[in-house]
This record gives C-alpha cells, sequence and structure tokens, in this order.
C-alpha cells in the first residue's frame, strides 16, 4: 500500500521475525479479535470454550509470551528492534489482545528478582508454559488513584492525604494485604497472577510503595465482574480485591524506595513505550483500510482516490503515521539500551510517544471513518473497530493529559 520500512539497518533475523509475526497476528490474531469484539456479554469473551483460549494456547506455543524473558530462564531475550517490530504488528493487527499479551508477561518478568528460588522459578515454568495456563496482569490502577500512581514520584506524592488503597501491612515473615484494584486492570478477570502495586507506609503517601508478586487463587482474593466497554472489547479487564491475602515477604520483590523508584519508573517506560508502538501500528492499519477503500469505492463517476479532498486526507494521515512509528521505535530502543545497563529511563520521552501514538491512531481512524463515509459506522467495516479501539488507548496506562503533566515536570526539573 505504498508503506517502505525506514529501518535500513534491519538484519535477515528482523525482517523474518516481522514477516512470520505479520502471518500469524493477521490469520490468527485479526479474526479472533474482531469475533470477539461482536460477543455482547465481555463474561462470553472468557467463557469456557471462547476463542480467546485458542488464540492465547497458539500464542504461548509460538513463544510470544516470553519474547523479552531472559535465555538463561527459558525465554527468548530478543533484542528490543525485534520486540518493536512484533509490537508494532501486535497493534496493526488486534491492540486489544496486543495489549493482553503485553501484560500477560508482567508478573513474570518480576518474579526473577525475588530472592526465593521458588518464586523466581514461576519466570521459568512461564517460559515453559505452552497451553496458557499462567496468565498476568499488572494491577495498579485503583478506584481513587490511577493519575496519583503515574505521578508517583511528583511534589505531591508524599502527602499522607493521598494514600493507595491497597495496602501490604506485616505480619512476622509475612505481608497481609488489603484493599481494591479498579475495574480496569487489565486481564484482571483471569489472570494467574498479579504485579501487584500496594502501599506500605500509609504516613509517606504515594511515594512508599512496594511491588508484589501474587498468584491470585490465594484465599481472600476475589474479582468483579468484567468491564462492558465500547473498544478493545477482546481486552478482559475487572476489579480485584484482596482481604487479608497473606503472601510471604519473599514475594515482595521491591519494598526499597529507591528500587521501588527505579522498577516504577521502568515499568511507566516499558508501557508507554509499548503503546507508542502498539498504536502506531493501529494508526497504520487505519491508514491501510483507508488505502483500500478509496481504492474500490467510486463516487461520481470515479474512484474516490482519483478525488483530490480524499488524496489530501489520505496523505496528512499518512504523514502522522510515519511520524508516529519513527518517535516510537527510537524510544523503544534507546530506553531498553538504557535499561539493559540498568540505567533509569527517560520516562518522558516514552509519555512522548504514547501520546503521539494514540492521538495519531485517534485521528487517523476518524479520518478513515470519514473517507469510508456512512460505511464507517458499520460494524461491516474494520475502520469501525479501529476508531473505537484507538479512543480506549488515550485513556488506559495513563490519560494523555496526565502523562503531559508528568512528562512536563520530568521535562523542567532535567
Amino acid at each position: 500500500m505504498g508503506f517502505r520500512e525506514l529501518n535500513v539497518d534491519l538484519s535477515a533475523e528482523h525482517i523474518a521475525l516481522r514477516d512470520a509475526a505479520t502471518k500469524f497476528l493477521a490469520e490468527v490474531w485479526r479474526p479472533a479479535s474482531i469475533a470477539l469484539d461482536k460477543l455482547p456479554d465481555p463474561n462470553d469473551v472468557i467463557a469456557e470454550g471462547s476463542i480467546l483460549w485458542d488464540v492465547l494456547r497458539r500464542t504461548w506455543q509460538l513463544g510470544y509470551h516470553k519474547m523479552p524473558l531472559p535465555k538463561e530462564l527459558g525465554g527468548l531475550e530478543l533484542d528490543i528492534l525485534s520486540l518493536s517490530l512484533i509490537s508494532e504488528e501486535m497493534g496493526f493487527a488486534a491492540p486489544d489482545l496486543a495489549v493482553s499479551l503485553a501484560v500477560c508477561t508482567t508478573p513474570f518478568a518480576y518474579a526473577q528478582l525475588s530472592p526465593d528460588q521458588e518464586i523466581r522459578d514461576l519466570t521459568k515454568r512461564f517460559c515453559e508454559d505452552t497451553e496458557a495456563k499462567m496468565t498476568g496482569c499488572w494491577a495498579i490502577t485503583e478506584p481513587d488513584h490511577g493519575s496519583d500512581w503515574i505521578l508517583f514520584d511528583g511534589e505531591q506524592a508524599p502527602e499522607a492525604k493521598i494514600v493507595p488503597q491497597v495496602k501490604a501491612v506485616p505480619d512476622g515473615d509475612y505481608y497481609v494485604i488489603n484493599g481494591q484494584k479498579s475495574s480496569w486492570v487489565s486481564n484482571g478477570t483471569f489472570a494467574t497472577h498479579a504485579a501487584l502495586w500496594v502501599c506500605l507506609d500509609p504516613s509517606k503517601g504515594m511515594a512508599a510503595g512496594g511491588i508484589a508478586v501474587v498468584p491470585l487463587k490465594l484465599p481472600g482474593v476475589s474479582r468483579g465482574k468484567p468491564l462492558n466497554k465500547i473498544g478493545q472489547r477482546a481486552l478482559n479487564q475487572g476489579e480485584i480485591f484482596f482481604d487479608n491475602v497473606r503472601i510471604p515477604k519473599t514475594m515482595m520483590v521491591a519494598q526499597d524506595h529507591a528500587i521501588f523508584k527505579f522498577l516504577s519508573n521502568a515499568q511507566l517506560a516499558l508501557a508507554n513505550g509499548f503503546m507508542g508502538l502498539c498504536f502506531s501500528g493501529t494508526a497504520r492499519a487505519a491508514l491501510d483500510e483507508s488505502i483500500k477503500y478509496a481504492r474500490s469505492r467510486v463516487q461520481g463517476g470515479k474512484l474516490i482516490s482519483k478525488h483530490q479532498s480524499v488524496k489530501l486526507k489520505l496523505f496528512d494521515m499518512f504523514v502522522s503515521v510515519e511520524a508516529a512509528r519513527s518517535l516510537a521505535r527510537r524510544v523503544a530502543v534507546y530506553n531498553g539500551q538504557l535499561l539493559k545497563h540498568l540505567q533509569s529511563p527517560a520516562v518522558h520521552y516514552a509519555m512522548a510517544s504514547k501520546i503521539l501514538s494514540t492521538e495519531t491512531a485517534f485521528r487517523v481512524s476518524s479520518q478513515g471513518v470519514q473517507i469510508h463515509g456512512g460505511y464507517g459506522l458499520c460494524k461491516d467495516h474494520y475502520i469501525e473497530k479501529i476508531f473505537r479501539d484507538a479512543r480506549a488507548a488515550m485513556i488506559e496506562d495513563g490519560t494523555n493529559e496526565v502523562l503531559a503533566l508528568g512528562g512536563a515536570d520530568r521535562l523542567l526539573n532535567g
């Protein structure tokens, strides 16, 4: 469709990985995402016999769930450019399933940091899993604390009046966890394990946090019903409740303030960086659908691709898509290299990438709906789903306004 690969440094292995992913995602992910999107009840998405489980099994069998994990634990340990290429293709095919897969890995990436061998072995078992029996979630957002967590090291973070709702209290060799995570926890309805952000010292507000790897079958864990949303419907999201849940202290992989701050910044950079990559792919999908439609739809006695107004709109979309793709890749590779050497990532760049890509995806898909005319409002045309999925992206993993505020503070503080 006129797209080119501007990364001239791709190896034969990069190209092979990307092409294999593109084929699998087109044949398996996108049709499943479309089918799951049409289910009227979000409970049906995770019901026994749902196509979701077949998709996850096939994804696990090909090893996509263990792409970033170290080889010594059974992971693939792909280089950051390979991960970037595949993430973009996942967003092109099905952004809802892409987000689901991304958070699946989160608790098992943290498990390897525990001093306890049994907990570290969770990572190895996850890598060995070929049936999608082990799945994860990133449990951070709470009913009263979404943006607060993103601004965890801002000026107001240490204030005692801003206290997380999920608290972990020491009790001998254990922590006792109480509180609620909000209905926006991705995979929260079915994940077997959580990377759980908790409050360790209420007197220090959001600044005194901890990160625990928590099996979600422990006594005292319960869940709410799946959210019924306008977009990203293949991504099941729901509440998680903790009622006197006891975990050994070895499950608290980050309790020191400096480690918590470093890992939270790393998580924010990786999550926002992934969103930048994923939704640059979604933006490209909207452009792709619009080009195909413009080449087939006739109005005024000729293809609408021959009308100047449509040409101008398509090229404006193209310029925006390529700008988002370029920034997303550069940021991902840059921050990936920093984290590889245990250096603090440039979080404000990841925020910029997330904001640019998600807003580009929404604007380009909106233009795509306009090019489709009335058919752009019909569920029979894929552009309608892209539009809804892109709208959700400007809120998840931090609303773009709050990310911009956090990014501005980081920029001003040097």
